[in-house]
């Protein structure tokens, strides 16, 4: 990497005009990205000008190795976003996501250090064990909502309100907080009224805060709360916020997007009883082809620097392409069973510290319903179901699912 002696890039630069951008936020992209890639790659090499919305440029990385070489040099590219946000509008659909706040993902420097220690070490206090006891003592009750049914929606009616229950027990969070909040999350991340959602979430956030003051307990955040970082109320509030944020959809997806694989691909199909295996495998492939959030991973370069032949503007957001990297064909080998060096947990001291956590609730939460219901099928040929838009994450709209019915599963 280089930097010109005096002056910065041009947007002249062929591979970044306008004319050529690629557009993340449309339909086309959320239905089928993988093609869309393979279209960046026939014209770009590891860098490619796409937009994030409309107005909004980018430069995603689709290159591994030059993934990692950024993810690694935080000093020439920090996460830190808010020279950035001056440029684009307040209604900007991806602004609530990728906006400054005071917590791991979009700080640099010695207050990313201080909020990253905090983080890990409350994460850290996370039984593992507790943690699969959790998964189990909510995913019965919700199965037996739908197993008589013969049929159900595994986004709506079992991946979110798991996934809701579980995040809110390890953060302490009460029933009536944790609801705005995931309502808030929703809108959010479906660039629905985002203002409105970044708004709710914070404030859902902050009374949770004041109710572990108030109520201490063996939670993330009364963890948080008694840190030697002595985090003051906002720090708090963007702490939690992160992992609420960051932990609801993403587990929500990488559930979800593996019971897709599990019920579309040949190689489960005759494996759906193999347990922990068969759901190991199923998740590494996820994490490898469509891991939850394959363009959430963003860094500003405090400067014009020059890498690959291209020169990134400063303080124009550079976005690793987590699924890209992953497919990159100069280190993808074919299969990869039990093979974990993708990127879908990042890379470098931005590297999500929740991953152990993360991976244990998405196996026990799969394990429970297929021990329940062997014989689930999808209502509707793989080619119907429909992905959720938007440029950051990677899931499902609706999983619809038949199977024999089933009584009602003992509750724990």
């Amino acid at each position: 990497m280089t930097t010109p002696p005096n002056t910065g890039p041009s947007a002249a630069d062929p591979r970044h005009g306008d004319e050529h951008r690629f557009a993340l936020y449309t339909p086309e992209f959320a239905t089928d990205p993988h093609r869309c890639y393979e279209q960046m790659r026939a014209r770009h090499r590891s860098l490619v000008p796409v937009d994030l919305a409309p107005g909004v440029p980018a430069t995603l990385v689709i290159g591994y190795r030059t993934a990692l070489r950024i993810l690694n040099d935080p000093g020439r590219f920090p996460a830190d976003p808010r020279t950035w946000e001056k440029s684009v509008p307040q209604d900007c659909p991806v602004l609530p996501v990728l906006q400054w706040r005071p917590n791991p993902p979009r700080s640099a420097g010695a207050a990313h250090t201080r909020y990253r220690g905090a983080t890990t070490a409350a994460l850290a206090g996370v039984d593992l064990h507790a943690a699969r006891r959790t998964v189990e003592q909510f995913a019965a009750p919700l199965i037996n909502t739908f197993c008589a049914e013969g049929a159900a929606d595994l986004v709506a009616q079992y991946a979110f309100p798991l996934t809701f229950e579980v995040i809110n027990a390890m953060l302490g969070c009460p029933p009536d907080i944790s609801e705005r909040a995931a309502e808030a999350t929703a809108a959010i991340f479906d660039g629905v009224d985002t203002e409105k959602g970044n708004r709710m979430f914070g404030e859902a956030v902050a009374e949770l805060v004041e109710s572990k003051r108030a109520e201490p307990g063996d939670d993330i955040t009364t963890r948080l709360l008694h840190h030697p970082a002595a985090l003051d109320e906002t720090e708090m509030i963007h702490q939690v916020i992160a992992l609420y944020g960051v932990g609801m959809g993403p587990m929500q997806s990488l559930i979800i997007n593996a019971l897709r694989l599990m019920l579309t691909d040949d190689r489960f199909a005759d494996d759906m009883l193999g347990g922990a295996v068969s759901t190991r495998e199923a998740l590494d492939d996820v994490l490898f082809d469509d891991p939850p959030l394959p363009n959430a991973s963003v860094t500003y370069p405090r400067q014009p620097i020059l890498i690959d032949d291209v020169w990134l503007p400063a303080h124009q957001p550079v976005v690793i392409s987590l699924t890209g990297c992953n497919n990159d064909p100069r280190i993808r080998t074919g299969q990869h069973p039990g093979n974990r060096a993708h990127l879908a947990w990042g890379a470098g001291p931005h590297a999500c510290p929740a991953q152990h956590t993360a991976y244990i609730v998405a196996q026990e939460a799969i394990d429970q319903l297929l021990d329940a219901l062997p014989e689930i099928r999808l209502t509707v040929p793989a080619s119907e179901l429909r992905w959720r838009p938007g440029p950051l994450h990677r899931t499902l709209a609706t999983l619809p699912v038949t199977f024999p019915p089933s009584p009602p599963l003992p509750v724990p």
